[in-house]
Parts: structure tokens; sequence; C-alpha cells
């Protein structure tokens, strides 16, 4: 359920000013994001596995609370990541 260093390492080089930079919004966005989609995939054979249910939904917002973060700073790097990880259909 856990991303590995290497894919960790892709995103954050992806996503960062530089391969170090974890602490950008966006960084941490495309992380979280990358965590959701493993645990959705996780709950499609797990169906009952409520606690780490409580964990993506804690994940999702604070996910929406960077996003939002992100819109108030500057709306054009806001439409720009959610473009870049297509979080919107």
């Amino acid at each position: 359920m856990n991303l590995s260093k290497e894919e960790k390492q892709e995103i954050i080089s992806k996503f960062g000013a530089n391969d170090k930079d974890s602490g950008k919004a966006e960084v941490q966005i495309a992380l979280l994001t990358a965590r959701i989609n493993k645990l959705t995939d996780h709950f499609s054979e797990h169906k009952k596995d409520h606690h780490s249910r409580r964990g993506l939904l804690m994940m999702v917002g604070k996910r929406r609370r960077l996003l939002n973060y992100i819109a108030r700073q500057d709306i054009e790097r806001y439409r720009s990541t959610i473009k870049e990880l297509k979080l919107r259909k």
C-alpha cells in the first residue's frame, strides 16, 4: 500500500523544483494522490477494511486542504496541478 522509494523519488522530481524538494504543495498533493490510488485498488479486494478506509478519507481531506491552499495562492498553479494529476473529469 505504501509507495516505494523509486516511486516517491519519481514524483518528487516531476513536481518539485529539484530532487530534494518534497515540501512543495504540488509534490505533497501528487504523493497523496498516488497513495490514494493504491488504497483504492486495495479496497476492491478488501471491502471490509474499515481502518484503512478511515486513513483514506483522512488523506483525501488533506489533499483537498492543500488544493484549497494552492487555489487561494495562485489559481494557475491549482489548474495545472489538477490537470497534471487528472483529478477532475
